[in-house]
C-alpha cells in the first residue's frame, strides 16, 4: 500500500505544533490512522560574537542560538486527506515536505 511521509521543520515550535494539530484533525475526520508526530533531533546553530562594535576592548561576548525543530508524520496515501493538507494555510516559518512511497 502506498504511504505518505510528511516532514515538518520550523524555528517556532508553537507554529509547528499548530500545523501538526491541524493535520491530525483532518486525518481524524476522514478516518485515516496517523503514525506520529515523531520528534527528530533539534538542530542548534550557535554564533558567538564580540560585544564591542570595533572588535577591540574587553573580552565580552554575546552568544546567539537558533533552534530548528523537526517532526515526521507517516500515514496511508489518501487523495482526499492529502488534498486538504495541501490546501491548509501554512506560515512562512514552517517548511513542509510531502513524500509518496510504495
Amino acid at each position: 500500500m502506498a504511504r505518505t511521509r510528511i516532514k515538518l521543520a520550523s524555528i517556532d515550535i508553537n507554529k509547528l505544533n499548530e500545523i501538526i494539530s491541524n493535520i491530525r484533525e483532518i486525518a481524524s475526520k476522514s478516518g485515516v490512522v496517523l503514525r506520529g508526530p515523531i520528534p527528530l533531533p533539534t538542530k542548534r546553530l550557535k554564533i558567538t560574537t564580540r560585544k564591542s562594535p570595533c572588535g577591540n576592548g574587553t573580552a565580552t561576548f554575546d552568544n546567539f542560538e537558533m533552534r530548528i525543530h523537526k517532526r515526521l508524520i507517516d500515514m496511508p496515501a489518501d487523495e482526499r486527506v492529502l488534498h486538504n493538507i495541501m490546501r491548509m494555510p501554512i506560515p512562512k516559518d514552517v517548511n513542509v515536505e510531502i513524500e509518496m512511497t510504495e
